[in-house]
């Protein structure tokens, strides 16, 4: 493949927006192909260059899909020289799947001849690693179609006339680098909130979590600097035509210092006029590990 081309891989729960959002992406000009076997997609490379972007729908209705096969899948299509893939992954709580699919009266793919609530718990646990690895995710939990719509629009029509898209995100060192970063920021050296009994369960989006790491004198220096940075650098990111900037913050368990900057660099950018979404990897693993079986 000569020429650089973007492959955009949406997949998510069943009733979470999937289909959605591939016609959103094919208003934009993007080729899109729902439920295409993953068996061939490869094979579909191989054939004639792509003249404009692919968005691709992959499933758990798709009969070859599984999990490890998704990530693998990424790493194949990671090693093709000229190809960009990013892979959107539309969430949703299972609290809302479940009301959408009793509204509409469908039966879910994952459970066919029982109930929904069954399906859709099965099928949360096994796009886990999937969500965990996604360069861009939507909760449509809150959203309509239209809010959809929009949100899709945001991060994926054409750059010209088009505001950066930033995304900020904080992660735990422990779990490994998040691989979508574009900018890392370690916040291990601030003083951690989790040797503190009172401040240990709760995380940095806690007040007096962020205070308490807003304390550490090293937090003001190190906050100005990385604000002023990407305040500065944002301008020419987006000059030179890049329409996503993903910025991570870590720590040891991506739940106190990390969360505590990311929110407040996300809170500075959004008042500086930029476009900004926040992400808590840790917070969301949290919460998945969380859900009733």
């Amino acid at each position: 493949m000569t020429q650089t081309s973007h492959i955009v891989l949406v997949t998510g729960p069943s009733g979470a927006g999937r289909s959605t959002a591939i016609h959103v992406l094919e208003d934009l000009g993007f080729e899109a192909i729902d439920n295409l076997p993953m068996g061939l997609l490869m094979r579909l490379l191989d054939g004639p260059a792509l003249n404009r972007p692919l968005a691709l729908g992959i499933d758990v209705r798709n009969r070859d899909f599984s999990t490890d096969g998704f990530l693998d899948l990424l790493k194949r299509l990671g090693a093709v020289d000229g190809l960009n893939v990013t892979t959107l992954y539309l969430d949703c709580s299972a609290e809302v799947l479940l009301r959408r699919f009793s509204e509409t009266r469908r039966r879910h793919p994952m459970a066919p001849g029982s109930s929904p609530e069954a399906g859709v718990a099965r099928e949360l646990e096994l796009l886990q690693p999937i969500r965990g690895v996604a360069d861009t995710l939507i909760d449509t939990s809150r959203m309509n179609v239209h809010q959809l719509r929009a949100e899709v629009e945001r991060w994926f029509a054409p750059a010209e006339g088009r505001q950066l898209a930033v995304s900020v995100e904080s992660f735990s060192y422990k779990r490994g680098l998040p691989r979508s970063l574009d900018m890392v920021f370690d916040c291990r050296f601030l003083a951690n909130p989790h040797w503190e009994p009172a401040l240990r369960a709760a995380d940095g989006r806690d007040p007096e979590v962020a205070a308490f790491v807003a304390a550490d004198p090293q937090y003001a220096p190190f906050f100005e600097r990385v604000r002023d940075m990407l305040v500065s650098l944002l301008p020419a990111f987006r000059s030179e035509g890049k329409a996503h900037l993903n910025v991570g913050f870590g720590c040891t368990g991506g739940q106190h210092r990390s969360v505590a900057l990311a929110e407040a660099v996300a809170k500075a950018l959004a008042e500086a006029g930029q476009q900004v979404s926040i992400r808590h990897r840790e917070m969301e693993r949290r919460r998945m590990d969380m859900r009733p079986d």
